[in-house]
């Protein structure tokens, strides 16, 4: 009877000890699947700026960027690098101080106007984009961790471009917004760049084309910095 009691006491300790291991070993994949996890949110929030021809004439405030992004990644077996490729939206705030742009204008020249009228005036552009990244990771088999660099180029296509004014009239605001594309350019291409260590970086962009058509007189490209949250 000992040697039964025993015999079932070794059983069920050795039955306990192989689903510790099958729940570790669970546990260990669950884990290594989200380490290489190869799909991810990108979210980006910085300053955007205006340079170039006439960029000098246009005034503004602390303008304001957003982009968010899902983006794949393709790592380069037995390398610290890989290639990503994702969709996204990117938009962009432009905050006039005492100026105004005229939306309305059927000249192929952006209106700008001096004015004190507005207590706020803001002209914001959205584009549907497509970054394509080369990336290097000092931890290839977790995204999470290590220092990370990446390179890349944003094609972006113009979905809105409007403006937002705030006018004060007879003790009343007075909100106006005005939407149209026909004064900008459609597609955006820019380059990217960013630096980080884990799930945070700084990242960097310079728009290679022009913000508007072809005009002569405001021949600006947008610029941006700021922070980035993502896994990549």
């Amino acid at each position: 009877m000992k040697k039964l009691f025993f015999s079932i006491g070794l059983m069920a300790a050795s039955l306990g000890v192989f689903a510790q291991d099958a729940r570790n070993a669970v546990a260990n994949k669950a884990m290594g699947a989200a380490s290489h996890s190869k799909d991810f949110l990108v979210i980006q929030l910085g300053y955007v700026g205006l340079s170039g021809t006439g960029a000098s004439n246009i005034n503004t405030g602390f303008n304001r960027q957003l982009n968010i992004a899902f983006m794949y990644d393709f790592p380069m077996q037995k390398t610290n690098f890989s290639l990503a490729a994702g969709l996204g939206i990117g938009s962009d705030h432009y905050m006039l101080k005492d100026q105004s742009l005229d939306l309305r204008n059927t000249s192929a020249t952006p209106d700008f106007q001096g004015t004190d009228a507005y207590s706020k005036f803001k002209l914001a552009t959205t584009y549907l984009e497509i970054p394509l990244e080369l990336r290097y990771r000092q931890v290839p088999e977790n995204a999470n961790h290590g220092f990370k660099v990446g390179l890349g180029l944003k094609i972006g296509n113009l979905l809105n471009a409007h403006t937002r004014s705030v006018e004060n009239i007879a003790g009343s605001k007075l909100i106006e917004k005005e939407a149209s594309k026909r004064q900008f350019n459609t597609w955006r291409f820019a380059g990217t760049a960013r630096v980080g260590y884990g799930n945070f970086a700084l990242y960097g962009t310079y728009a290679i084309n022009g913000l508007f058509k072809e005009n002569g007189t405001y021949d600006v490209n947008p610029y941006s910095f700021g922070f980035m949250l993502s896994g990549l």
